[in-house]
């Protein structure tokens, strides 16, 4: 996966700047917030490549180009997403692991 593809849909940072600080009164919510519109915009991406996989199927376009480019980009998505879902998970296994 490269850096680039995925900075070309979610910019140089995927998390914005206001869901990023983590301040005393918002806490996990924030996070949490920041990681349901990535799943959102995952979601939108998958669905908008099956949206032109079935147009293609059915005849309607004969474009490949944004057929692949979907698919690409819902990919791209879906991988970034799995990867963070994989770090929350590392966090909150290092958590439970702790002393108290």
């Amino acid at each position: 996966m490269d850096i680039t593809s995925i900075q070309g849909l979610y910019g140089t940072t995927p998390v914005t700047s206001d869901t990023a600080k983590v301040d005393s009164e918002k806490g996990f919510q924030s996070m949490l917030n920041s990681v349901m519109g990535l799943l959102e915009d995952t979601n939108s991406l998958q669905k908008k490549a099956h949206k032109e996989e079935v147009a293609f199927m059915l005849g309607e376009t004969d474009n490949t180009h944004d057929l692949m480019i979907a698919e690409r980009k819902a990919n791209i998505a879906l991988q970034y997403t799995v990867a963070v879902r994989d770090k929350i998970l590392d966090a909150y296994q290092q958590i439970m692991q702790m002393q108290v």
